[in-house]
């Protein structure tokens, strides 16, 4: 029988949907029967339905037949009005001809990493991270350079220790801010120093901007808006946070290197031809529609988000500090899990068989998460509540 291409054992992936599958497995086989639920704290997608306005632009969409193929960077007034949304936002100078629209913001790492990474490049990333930056990475034979996000520094990224990590193979640094998993938000002074050696070092910048708008404390800053920068930036942003549009899948890369976006361009057109024509319909109306949604989501996620924040820290063994932004929270468990004498992962899964709360283990995403968990607090505060008042009988029962 023939194997696999060698290449396909580099290539990682997002554990969190395996731990969904196999939380979703034990639910349906062990607890309905005993009519119990598992209450899951751990998903990163919003905690509410696509916005009305959005839905129905999806809807006339179907009914005015807006399903054939569109251009493969996007239908023009998208890339227009996503352009135009951007530069109102950091102070940019985007056009539409800098703007690929793809099948979800994921592909855009995917892309880019292809365009730009030659075996034996380094990337680096600073983390823990969402894992897919370093999985693709490493599948193209490149090598990821982790930079550490401290708890006791808020997972703010040290600009000393990055000028550290930079070699000669050096192609790529990534940025994500706000953050997944940690929620932390990088000062604007780090971003500017990133952008400083990056000037310096001739290098490119992922700047995964996803979660631009769920900022609780602070603002955001883009290194795009640093001059010089938006010509080494790959901007990836999308539709799924902001507007609970995950399963629309509509995404973006926006760059002022024209070499960038053809290449990106060029990998979509191998990739997928285009992207959705009605959900692109749905995403013209969502930035261009009323925003009020958006704010009422976020109103609610710094609701929440503190009531979490609140109820962990009455847990003897675990702390945390609040999130600067996204809707994550990064626990530390390394006095329980001494106590117990187990791995995050044990300890996850004992929490999801005898609390029944579904959270997940800090190592999924990478280094230096030994000693975490994550937490999603976009669940109702009901779930919030039930759900660490149950992991708090369980610490205390141990």
């Amino acid at each position: 029988m023939k194997h696999l291409a060698q290449r396909m054992a580099l290539l990682g992936t997002e554990n969190a949907f395996s731990v969904i599958s196999k939380a979703k497995k034990f639910e349906e086989e062990v607890l309905k029967p005993q009519g119990k639920k598992l209450i899951y704290l751990q998903i990163g997608e919003p905690g509410f339905d696509t916005p009305q306005n959005i839905n129905e632009a999806a809807i006339n969409a179907i009914k005015n037949n807006k399903t054939h193929y569109t251009p493969t960077p996007g239908i023009p007034e998208l890339r227009e009005l996503i352009a135009k949304r951007t530069n109102e936002k950091i102070g940019t100078s985007y056009a539409k001809e800098d703007v690929v629209v793809t099948s979800g913001a994921k592909p855009i790492i995917f892309y880019l990493l292809n365009a730009l990474i030659e075996e034996g490049d380094e990337v680096i990333i600073p983390s823990p991270a969402f894992p897919i930056y370093g999985s693709v990475t490493e599948y193209l034979g490149g090598k990821v350079v982790p930079i550490h996000l401290r708890e006791e520094d808020e997972f703010n990224l040290n600009a000393a220790e990055l000028k550290k990590s930079i070699t000669p193979k050096t192609k790529l640094i990534v940025i994500n801010s706000p953050q997944n998993p940690t929620g932390g938000v990088f000062k604007k002074e780090t971003i500017q120093e990133v952008a400083k050696l990056a000037e310096e070092k001739d290098l490119f910048i992922l700047s995964d901007e996803i979660y631009d708008e769920m900022v609780h404390d602070g603002e955001h800053f883009s290194i795009a808006s640093v001059a010089g920068m938006s010509e080494r930036t790959v901007i990836l942003n999308g539709c799924s946070k902001t507007y609970a549009m995950t399963g629309y899948r509509i995404g973006w890369g926006i760059t002022k290197n024209k070499d960038l976006a053809q290449a990106l361009e060029r990998l979509a057109c191998n990739d997928t031809s285009c992207p959705n024509a009605i959900a692109q319909y749905a995403a013209l109306e969502a930035l261009s529609g009323t925003q009020k949604p958006v704010k009422i989501m976020l109103q609610e996620y710094k609701k929440r988000r503190d009531l979490i924040v609140s109820l962990v820290n009455k847990i003897k063994g675990i702390k945390c500090h609040s999130p600067k932004g996204a809707f994550y929270l990064m626990v530390n468990v390394r006095e329980l899990l001494d106590k117990l004498g187990i791995s995050t992962y044990e300890l996850c899964d004992r929490i999801m068989q005898e609390a029944n709360v579904l959270i997940l283990p800090g190592p999924v995403f990478g280094h230096f998460a030994e000693d975490f968990v994550r937490f999603s607090y976009v669940s109702t505060e009901e779930n919030i509540i039930e759900g660490l008042s149950r992991i708090k009988k369980f610490v205390e029962s141990v």
